[in-house]
């Protein structure tokens, strides 16, 4: 029988600010989206207090300050650097095969080859070792389908004392089921919930016990699977890691940008993320994307949007080419007079670095892949942008605010946690 299992880190970015700050412990914590806007991440005692999910922060800034809640800007090279460390420790205990990273703070597992391990134990113990080695809490959700094992960590992180939950019992599924909004389930998104609810299906047992066919007719083969999932008939199995066909990088300002400058300064920033990402995987890009677009909420202001792509004569994933090559495509779609919000860029038709067709009359530079290798090797070491295209500037005022961001305490040498 096959056996599936979700490992959820528990509020993981409140938990990644709690492991360098004792201080923190049990203390009600916030962290927002991107230019402060948000609540994104609570801990359970700012749950408690009424902060919900998503909270725009100004609306809620009277309870935060009553309530003495701690406020986090969002410190993403310091939260991914920790799930790697979550995902690696994960490796030690079980193969690479079967384990599917599924998102910054979640990964399946496959237990089908523990039958002869109590395989609550073995989550208890995975728990236990990821706690130990990174300070990182984790709930395990335990079934038969990768579906039921989400519903199963749903009960793991709120109603267990161990933080681990096997749902594998046929009744114990149908309890559980029949108590479990429909919204809840993964992958029933707001719009499939209410459709569903018009057809007289309103919780997860309701799903499970449905005709597949009707389903499969309403809706797609995507929920039609869900519902075999539901019944315990594995229908999604552990995926490999597949490279990413495009790659996106772009940010919201921190404030208006008008000048070109400031605009050539952010695109060259934001392709030098996309091109670290493109190397990781080891491929190249063909095409280049980039977008320019004022704030459509902003109705006192005019509005402008315009975006272009341009195809490369060769793959590459040389920074300084696509930098430069970026900056042009954003000299062409940018218009003076408007305030604008966002820009960013796309590298598209990537291919893999190891297979490449030739140009007849353009020589492959092999000189740049060094460079590249070299930058990326002493930034890794050294900390994130210890060598950086000057294309980027050094006075960034256009940058998303971030007031209340912590330290990169394991990414960078200058904010390696202090001791006293």
């Amino acid at each position: 029988m096959s056996i599936f299992a979700l490992v959820d880190c528990n509020n993981f970015y409140v938990s990644c600010e709690r492991v360098f700050d004792p201080y923190l412990a049990k203390k009600p914590i916030i962290v927002l989206s991107n230019n402060d806007g948000c609540v994104i991440s609570r801990s359970n005692e700012a749950k408690s207090l009424g902060i919900p999910m998503g909270a725009p922060f100004y609306k809620y800034r009277e309870i935060i300050e009553k309530n003495n809640i701690e406020v986090y800007s969002s410190n993403y090279q310091f939260y991914g650097d920790m799930s790697q460390r979550v995902m690696k420790s994960l490796e030690i205990m079980i193969p690479k095969q079967d384990i599917e990273i599924y998102s910054i703070d979640e990964a399946f597992i496959r237990l089908d080859g523990y039958e002869r391990v109590d395989v609550i134990d073995l989550s208890i113990e995975i728990k236990k070792n990821i706690l130990n080695w990174t300070g990182i809490p984790i709930s395990v959700g335990i079934a038969q389908t990768k579906t039921l094992s989400k519903v199963a960590n749903h009960i793991a992180k709120k109603n267990t004392s161990t933080g681990v939950f096997d749902i594998r019992n046929n009744k114990l599924q149908e309890q559980i089921l029949s108590n479990f909004q429909i919204e809840d389930l993964w992958g029933i998104s707001y719009r499939w919930g209410k459709k569903l609810r018009r057809l007289g299906i309103n919780n997860g047992l309701d799903l499970r016990n449905s005709d597949t066919k009707f389903i499969r007719k309403k809706f797609s083969v995507v929920l039609e699977r869900m519902v075999y999932e539901l019944r315990g008939i594995p229908c999604l199995d552990i995926e490999k890691v597949t490279n990413k066909k495009s790659i996106m990088s772009s940010r919201s300002f921190g404030k208006l940008v008008t000048e070109l400058e400031s605009l050539e300064q952010a695109i060259s920033t934001y392709a030098t993320i996309a091109c670290e990402k493109l190397r990781h995987q080891n491929s190249k890009s063909q095409g280049i994307y980039v977008f320019l677009q004022t704030n459509r909420f902003r109705k006192d202001l005019p509005q402008y949007r315009r975006s272009m792509k341009y195809k490369l004569d060769l793959p590459t994933s040389d920074t300084g080419y696509i930098i430069s090559t970026g900056k042009k495509i954003l000299k062409k779609i940018y218009r003076k007079g408007y305030y604008y919000h966002k820009c960013g860029i796309m590298l598209f038709d990537l291919s893999s670095k190891y297979i490449q067709q030739e140009n007849l009359f353009i020589k492959f530079n092999q000189s740049n892949e060094h460079l590249m290798k070299s930058v990326d090797t002493i930034n890794k070491i050294m900390g994130s942008d210890t060598v950086f295209f000057a294309a980027k500037g050094t006075q960034n005022n256009w940058k998303m605010r971030r007031n209340k961001l912590s330290s990169r305490y394991t990414t960078n040498w200058m904010e390696l946690p202090k001791v006293y």
